[in-house]
């Protein structure tokens, strides 16, 4: 009679705890749990909800990874300025921003970032300002050129790209950073608020957000460090208000709002891939939600936050293909 080992070339494993780096194929016994185990591929990327956030809020910076994000500032309400990290597990407070503010981007790692723009309760409101975190604590810096909300980023703490957005008017001014200094460069197509962007200085991606007269809209631009070029190919779900991770060629949009302003914007949980070419509509949201910030890549993210009423929630993102533990179960 065949064994497994016949077969597989090896025995099944005992063990007493899950191997830390299992490859895709591998079968164990959890001698703890008393449960067969698989090491599989997944077939459909998937969201699974975990710890929520210590401060729930809405149109806030998020950046970093899915085991190291950053959530920075928003509303609760009041406008703040905490923030925390996350482990991949837990969420914890560190150094607050100086300038407590909603509706800004935040850009780099969770050890090195840059937040810039947004609201600010104190008179004006809308802002320029620039702040960089060194893991611990914010020290302001030299604020945008054109001071602005709504607004998306890319980039690093060093490298960052500030695009779109609104003062009085939308726009479609853009700049880069340097880690000191910000410089206007040319601006891109069609002027719009409420926008995702993720990529780097040099490779950055627009998507989304509202246009004069207040139309939701679906366009995507690509910036390659000197200008921005519409893309042909539009997202499948018109919206705004949404997460967006990645790179310029391997990106996910996920949650915001296809209504119109005012318009009792109502959350959606549709997710979408970008291959560079053209968006693919995937697993939704656990949580249709709004105002939400995200960080991470297109196979390994996580959302948080959002709503018009500020939630705490986060979830994890798993894309196709990625290795997975799966309990094997027998009749």
């Amino acid at each position: 009679m065949a064994t497994y080992k016949g077969i597989q070339g090896f025995t099944i494993q005992n063990l007493s705890a899950d191997p830390s780096n299992p490859i895709e194929g591998q079968v164990w016994y959890n001698s703890t749990s008393n449960v067969w185990k698989v090491e599989e591929a997944t077939t459909v990327g998937a969201w699974a909800t975990g710890n929520s956030m210590g401060t729930a809020r809405y149109t806030f910076g998020g950046n970093g990874t899915q085991t190291a994000a950053l959530a920075v500032g928003g509303l609760n309400p009041p406008t703040i300025g905490t923030t925390e990290k996350y482990d991949g597990t837990s969420w914890t407070a560190t150094g607050p921003l100086n300038t407590a503010r909603a509706y800004h981007s935040s850009e780099g790692t969770q050890t090195a970032a840059v937040a810039f723009g947004g609201d600010s309760p104190v008179i004006p409101g809308t802002t320029g300002a620039t702040e960089d975190f060194n893991g611990t604590s914010w020290t302001n810096s030299n604020p945008l050129n054109t001071i602005r909300l709504s607004l998306a980023g890319a980039g690093t703490q060093t490298a960052a790209l500030a695009f779109f957005g609104r003062d009085t008017v939308n726009l479609t001014s853009t700049e880069e950073y340097d880690g000191t200094n910000w410089t206007s460069v040319n601006s891109g197509n069609t002027a719009r608020r409420y926008l995702g962007g993720c990529g780097l200085q040099t490779a950055a991606l627009a998507v989304g957000g509202t246009a004069p007269p207040a139309t939701v809209i679906n366009q995507t631009e690509l910036y390659d460090g000197t200008s921005w070029t519409t893309s042909p190919a539009s997202m499948n779900t018109a919206r705004y208000q949404m997460g967006v991770v990645g790179t310029q060629t391997l990106a996910l949009a996920f949650g915001g709002s296809t209504s119109t302003p005012g318009g009792g914007t109502p959350a959606v949980a549709e997710t979408e891939l970008w291959d560079g070419t053209s968006w693919t509509s995937t697993t939704s949201l656990n949580t249709a939600r709004r105002n939400l910030a995200g960080a991470g890549t297109q196979s390994s993210a996580v959302a948080f936050g959002g709503g018009g009423t500020a939630v705490g929630t986060t979830e994890d993102w798993t894309g196709a293909g990625a290795a997975v533990t799966k309990t094997i179960t027998v009749s």
